[in-house]
């Protein structure tokens, strides 16, 4: 039951990327909503799942978007290599800013992930021949998907551009789905509830928080080296605190500790951020509004309330698998 439970998961998250192309007159946006929920897949391994509240998910997703830009423009590399250049970069920076963050807790884990991210900000903002300062890496080319030589697909236009990246949030997903059903996700989920008893039981804690943060580094710079592709650009923004923030929020809103959540949470913001901002200027002040009432009154986000909603009618027999607690309101 329990594998066919997460079996539906998959289902709705192929279902989500079949809707959107019907729902959604803009190729770019409905890619954006895909790439900003690999993002925050990533930051939900490490909140829901471990208990890490991390502000440097900026970080992997700007290395994400230089390293992928830097190959594509002056290697003249192919899509995938590259791609797996962004994975790879976003992985390695996990591991140098993981090592060193959880090896504390609490107040002081948060506020060590928030130092390292105005460190690669300044980083990023100083290093103009390589990552361009203010105006950010340019004219990044978003070459013809082929495999050894052989021409796969084309590019050209933004929903050939989505058919892509929605066939990697896929099996990304079933990935990221799979860790969390094995050992290591319920060994995470042990830490994250009682980070002391684990140690106690003989488990590595430091071991399974860094290798947490290397899949996560690694999702999330997959998104940002997507991104780089999608615009044509690796902007400073996309490495700065407010890159972090805004994933973190979407994990939040879609609810930690379930990963379809995230997908819920990522769609949310993008598309409610797009369509407020069609009507005021200071579109971010309604916005802020919406998060506040998420705060107060959906402590377990869009998919706890889905779920609610589900049970109380009882239009799903056996319902979903409930959310195993909100780090965010249990620390």
């Amino acid at each position: 039951m329990k594998n066919l439970m997460h079996f539906r998961f998959t289902l709705l998250v192929i279902a989500t990327v079949l809707i959107l192309p019907l729902t959604l007159s803009s190729g770019t946006l409905a890619t954006e909503v895909l790439i900003f929920a690999l993002a925050a897949l990533g930051c939900n391994l490490l909140l829901g799942y471990t208990g890490l509240m991390s502000f440097g998910q900026g970080i992997f997703l700007g290395i994400g978007s230089y390293a992928a830009g830097l190959v594509l423009l002056h290697l003249h590399v192919q899509l995938l290599p590259a791609l797996l250049i962004a994975m790879l970069a976003g992985a390695l920076v996990a591991l140098l800013v993981g090592w060193f963050s959880i090896r504390q807790r609490g107040t002081y884990f948060v506020m060590l992930t928030l130092a390292f991210s105005q460190m690669f900000y300044f980083l990023a903002y100083t290093m103009k021949d390589v990552t361009g300062g203010d105006n950010g890496l340019l004219n990044i080319p978003r070459p013809d998907l082929s495999l050894f030589g052989a021409k796969l697909m084309t590019l050209g236009t933004p929903w050939q551009y989505y058919s892509l990246v929605a066939v990697i949030f896929v099996l990304v997903f079933w990935l990221l789905q799979r860790i969390v059903d094995s050992v290591l996700g319920r060994t995470l989920l042990a830490i994250r509830d009682n980070e002391t008893r684990a140690a106690a039981v003989g488990y590595d804690v430091t071991m399974f928080k860094l290798a947490a943060f290397v899949i996560s580094g690694a999702v999330t710079g997959l998104a940002g080296g997507l991104h780089a592709v999608m615009t044509g650009i690796a902007p400073l923004s996309n490495i700065e605190y407010h890159a972090s923030e805004s994933i973190l929020v979407m994990t939040v809103i879609g609810g930690a500790g379930n990963l379809f959540a995230s997908v819920l949470g990522a769609a949310f913001y993008v598309l409610a951020g797009n369509w407020l901002s069609s009507l005021w200027p200071r579109w971010l002040m309604l916005l802020g509004f919406l998060l506040i009432g998420v705060s107060l009154y959906m402590h377990k986000g869009l998919y706890g309330v889905a779920q609610s909603l589900l049970q109380k009618f009882k239009r799903s027999p056996g319902g979903a698998e409930p959310l195993s607690g909100n780090p965010l309101k249990e620390k």
